[in-house]
């Protein structure tokens, strides 16, 4: 088990303090004593990671105040020394601020210089470049230039050999080729006359087949026509039928309409002498 020494800054009342030997401490040693020394551990506390105690060296010794000495006087400054040392001050400041000057010039200077040398290169790097850059151009120009000539040439050369080649093979197989063309000639016709022949052979059927299928279809179109026809005045006597019906049904209708008012008419009439032949008999058997 390892010792931790905590040296506390107030003491605890609460706390039991107990003056224990420094040597019946477990991996501590005694330090030897000084005269007028005691050595002591207080409060002593255990816990599950060590120990924990308070090591009193010595008693706190009383503060004793030294006497302050008299501040010795200086000795009076004239006016003159006083000038002559704002001047002495002007004159270090100025040499400051032209040492500072100088030095800002100096840089200046080599700044100066600097990006003049520096302008100075990229204009000769930029102008060597460009001779170079137009060197390889004319290089590359008078390659290529080189190249196709000699492509150029050499496709003259091809086309020659070609030619050549050309007339030698119309010149050797002209004639074979002449004699294979006229066979292939009368074999075309040959076998163009069969196919002509065929083809009348095939029509002439074909026709016959044909003309029979015509006057058939003819036929029952004639008899689908007159079917028809018969069927569409049917149905136009019917719809007139129907439509004569419909008039004399309205007419009809009309006519006892007619009637009605007729009667109605009559009734009103009759209604009236009776009503006039009262009124004269009223009259009459009141007079009288």
């Amino acid at each position: 088990m390892t010792a931790s020494v905590c040296v506390r800054r107030a003491r605890r009342n609460a706390i039991t303090r107990t003056t224990v030997p420094l040597a019946t401490v477990p991996g501590t040693r005694l330090a030897p004593k000084r005269s007028g020394t005691t050595t002591e551990i207080r409060c002593q506390e255990k816990s599950k990671g060590g120990l924990c105690y308070e090591v009193i060296l010595a008693e706190p010794t009383i503060n004793v105040t030294l006497p302050k000495l008299p501040p010795t006087p200086g000795k009076p400054m004239s006016a003159e020394e006083i000038e002559e040392k704002l001047k002495a001050a002007e004159e270090r400041r100025l040499s400051l601020e032209a040492k500072k000057m100088a030095d800002w010039s100096a840089k200046m200077a080599k700044i100066e210089e600097a990006t003049r040398k520096k302008d100075e290169l990229d204009k000769e790097f930029k102008t060597h470049s460009k001779v170079v850059l137009e060197q390889k151009m004319e290089q590359y120009e008078e390659k290529r230039e080189a190249q196709i000539s000699e492509i150029k040439e050499k496709l003259k050369m091809h086309a020659a050999e070609i030619e050549k080649t050309r007339h030698s093979l119309e010149h050797t197989k002209s004639e074979e080729l002449q004699k294979q063309l006229e066979e292939k000639l009368r074999t075309a016709a040959t076998l163009r006359d069969d196919k002509i022949k065929k083809i009348l052979d095939r029509l002439k059927e074909h026709n016959t087949d044909k003309l029979n299928e015509v006057r058939a279809t003819v036929d029952l179109l004639e008899s689908q026509k007159s079917e028809e026809k018969t069927r569409i005045i049917e149905n136009k006597l019917s719809t007139a039928e129907q439509n004569r019906e419909k008039e004399l049904q309205k007419k009809l209708e009309t006519l006892r309409k007619h009637e009605r008012r007729a009667e109605i008419v009559r009734q009103n009439k009759a209604a009236l002498a009776t009503q006039k032949d009262e009124d004269n008999v009223n009259v009459t058997a009141s007079s009288g």
